[in-house]
């Protein structure tokens, strides 16, 4: 029996040490690829880590340089190289270029920019089949695209910008079925577009602009799931295109558009960017534009658009910019734009408004333009009888206007006269946060319990500062400790007399008030104190002494200086990037800060515009939320009353919609969860449903290398229990309608489950208020998988 067991054992050895040498071969293989790839490129700046002993599968990814390894394969391959980059040296070739390149045959994600490549794409990149991402954008690549991608059935993004492409954009583009992005930015494409542009299904960006493609554009009203459409700089028209209705930025400048604005477009309710300036449309302006649910950009500049503008005219509060200049606009100029003018651009120059502009044309100028490109003003009954009307109201509101004009300037000349005798110097009012405000508030105000334990926070208690401690911690507010400005106001950084660092806002304010007018606020501020909160510790008022009025209001911050969220996931903070456990951690913690901002105080804190950027770490790991709805801060920008505000989230909020308040950050928190999974910048809406999109095809596939597009360092050391429930409640925090988005206390649910059942694996009985409850608390389940 023992000599018939002996060849048995010799085969099962040589058996080993095959496949230990073929995997060395893979091995070496691969890495003899990447060095070859090192050499053609000229040896970049952002290659210069690679030598014969990389081991580039366990390499820490960066932004300009990752290397993602699956089971010996290399399936994800990104160079960045710097802005600018010439091109290759004469010696360089792009046929060795792409030979080499596909030997690593498993690669489904391939971003080569800014590296000089220059010559003909060529065909042989079909010979990557399971390519599902190619950006090849900022290089020197001139010719037609090869036809051979046709082939490539996988394909959802490519990326070709910045490049200097020739001839058309080919009919076989449609037989891409799952395409969701295509850019061909800034080429010299030519012709027309093809009419299978309008079957691509899945496609949500179609970028083509900067080139040189006329004619019309097919019909897109069967791209249900469109989202951006960017046409400008080309010589396209005359009708406009016909979309469908979820797009959410659409531009269509420099181009030769000169039909009518369809009333279709008024239905674009995720419409935030309308940009169709510099071209020829005609008709009416609808004045509904200006008021669409999402819409925060709109510019249709250099056009010959028609119609009357009332002063009544209602606009979306969140308009940043409009330009309706060089039209044949009349009427008044809408109020709702001249308001919080400091915050909106709005430009409205070489129309015939009735306006101080003094750029503007008499009304017979439009009037006649109008008539010239075939615009027929509407009947009007009686003319003569009309025009005698109109002549008699002109002299009397002539003559009223003389009387105000005279007035206004008498008590201008009142106020100038008496701030020359007197100056109003400004001075420092300390007022306590604990007067001033009615006794109904504090009755209203109700508090998670344990927030009020201020000694568990390692918090002082609130107070109010002096402008001369404030000035001390932050040497008279030098730059040097200057940290930023934007839309709330400049932020410094201080230290304080017992060396404590803080983060001080400066607030001006826009009008003037008493400082029992904020009193409210700051009480409400005063009360806002979590651990996943950057908690308020105090104030300072700047007052007027004329009046007492209030100038500037400094709101005083603990400082965390750990680094944001994303900077502990994409880039890795101080060479550590958050483990699994770590990440389900920080969510717990964010998710635990935005349930206290929702029902640890009445009323509720909603709409508060929550960005990883935004999510701070302690020196514990522990997340805190940076930028809340600060109501003091949303009253001086004036914007709406808190819960009906806009979410930073793109999706349409009614107005009048404060029942659902709740699910807009919840939608933003869905965000934050997803690139927690996949570890990278999410930067873009259309980035937001790409991802999820791909994390759906990937959890459900039955390869499990589909699954790279979730990050490494999660993919390591995670069990798939615990992914596949934080993946359905992020899948659910996301869902368009916000009735299926779940509650905060569902979330909470959910994370601590998710958390548990990794601990239980890992063995870990540690718990910390950031970590999940004890499995007591969080009583095992069936979780259903369900992708929505």
């Amino acid at each position: 029996m023992a000599n018939a067991a002996f060849p048995s054992y010799h085969l099962v050895l040589f058996i080993v040490l095959l496949l230990v040498s073929s995997s060395h071969q893979l091995q070496s293989s691969y890495a003899q690829t990447l060095l070859r790839i090192q050499g053609l490129l000229n040896f970049p700046t952002v290659l210069s880590s690679w030598n014969k002993n990389t081991d580039f599968c366990n390499t820490d990814p960066s932004p300009n340089l990752t290397v993602v390894c699956y089971e010996e394969s290399i399936t994800q391959l990104l160079i960045i190289g710097s802005k600018g980059t010439p091109s290759l040296p004469q010696n360089f070739s792009i046929d060795s270029f792409f030979t080499t390149l596909v030997r690593l045959p498993s690669l489904k994600v391939l971003s080569l920019v800014s590296l000089g490549l220059w010559g003909p794409l060529s065909g042989k990149i079909s010979r990557l089949s399971s390519l599902e991402i190619l950006n090849i954008s900022s290089n020197f690549l001139y010719g037609t695209i090869p036809q051979e991608i046709s082939s490539m059935g996988k394909f959802q993004t490519l990326i070709l910008d910045d490049n200097m492409f020739t001839g058309y954009v080919s009919d076989w583009m449609g037989s891409l079925p799952l395409l969701a992005v295509l850019s061909l930015k800034n080429n010299s494409l030519s012709g027309t577009l093809p009419k299978s542009l309008g079957t691509m299904v899945n496609l949500r960006v179609l970028a083509l602009s900067m080139n040189q493609l006329s004619g019309p554009v097919p019909d897109l009203s069967n791209l249900t799931n469109l989202q951006v459409l960017d046409l400008e700089d080309n010589y396209l028209g005359p009708l406009f295109p016909t979309l469908g209705s979820k797009v959410v930025e659409l531009v269509l400048r420099k181009n030769r558009f000169s039909s009518g604005i369809p009333s279709e477009v008024s239905s674009y309710y995720q419409l935030q960017r309308l940009d169709i300036s510099f071209n020829r449309f005609m008709g009416l302006f609808p004045p509904s534009l200006l008021s669409l649910p999402s819409i925060t950009y709109l510019n249709v500049a250099d056009n010959k658009l028609t119609g009357l503008l009332s002063v009544n005219m209602s606009c979306n509060a969140d308009l940043t910019f409009v330009d309706l200049s060089s039209n044949l606009l009349t009427g008044s100029v809408p109020n709702c734009l001249l308001m919080d003018s400091t915050n909106r651009v709005v430009l409205y120059a070489r129309n015939c408004l009735a306006s101080r502009n003094e750029d503007q044309h008499p009304y017979s100028f439009c009037r006649n333009e109008a008539l010239a490109v075939g615009i027929i003003p509407h009947k009007q009954k009686g003319p003569k009888r009309a025009a005698k009307v109109i002549i008699a109201l002109g002299v009397v509101g002539g003559i009223l206007g003389g009387i105000v004009l005279v007035g206004l300037l008498f008590l201008a000349y009142r106020r100038v006269k008496a701030k020359v005798t007197k100056t109003p110097p400004t001075k420092l009012m300390t007022v306590n946060a604990s007067t001033g405000y009615t006794s109904k508030l504090l009755s209203d105000a109700r508090y998670i319990s344990q927030t009020m334990k201020l000694g568990a926070l390692g918090l002082p208690a609130y107070r109010t500062f002096s402008l001369e401690e404030l000035e001390g911690a932050t040497d008279n507010f030098d730059s040097s400790t200057f940290m930023g400005e934007g839309s709330h106001g400049q932020i410094y950084r201080g230290r304080l007399r017992d060396s404590s660092l803080v983060a001080i806002r400066c607030l001006k304010l826009k009008r003037r008030y008493s400082t029992q007018h904020f009193m409210h606020h700051i009480e409400l501020i005063s009360k806002l104190r979590h651990r996943h909160l950057v908690s308020a510790l105090g104030h300072c008022f700047e007052c007027y002494l004329d009046d007492s009025s209030v100038s500037r209001i400094f709101l005083v911050f603990e400082y965390v200086a750990n680094g944001t969220l994303r900077s502990h996931l994409s880039e890795g903070f101080a060479g550590h990037r958050l483990t699994w456990t770590q990440r389900i951690g920080a969510a717990i913690c964010i998710a635990k800060g935005i349930q206290f901002l929702h029902t640890g105080i009445v009323p509720g804190v909603f709409s508060n515009n929550l960005k990883i950027t935004n999510i701070l770490l302690d020196q514990n790991l522990t997340a805190k939320i940076s930028s809340y709805n600060l109501p003091l801060l949303a009253e001086n920008m004036g914007k709406a009353p808190i819960g009906v505000s806009p979410s930073g989230s793109k999706e349409l909020i009614v107005a009048g919609s404060s029942k659902h308040e709740d699910k807009i950050d919840i939608y933003d928190f869905g965000v934050i969860l997803l690139e927690i999974i996949v570890g990278r910048p999410i930067t873009s809406q259309g980035e937001v449903d790409v991802l999820k999109d791909q994390l759906r095809e990937s959890i459900m596939a039955d390869d499990a290398a589909q699954r790279s597009i979730i990050d490494l360092e999660v993919r390591r050391a995670c069990i798939y229990e615990s992914l596949k429930t934080v993946i359905e409640i992020c899948f659910r925090c996301l869902s368009k309608e916000p009735t299926e988005r779940p509650s905060v206390e569902d979330v909470l649910w959910n994370l601590q489950f998710a958390a548990q059942v990794q601990d239980s694996w890992r063995g870990d009985s540690q718990s910390s208020e950031g970590s999940p409850a004890s499995p007591s608390q969080a009583p095992a389940r069936e979780l259903a998988f369900q992708l929505q």
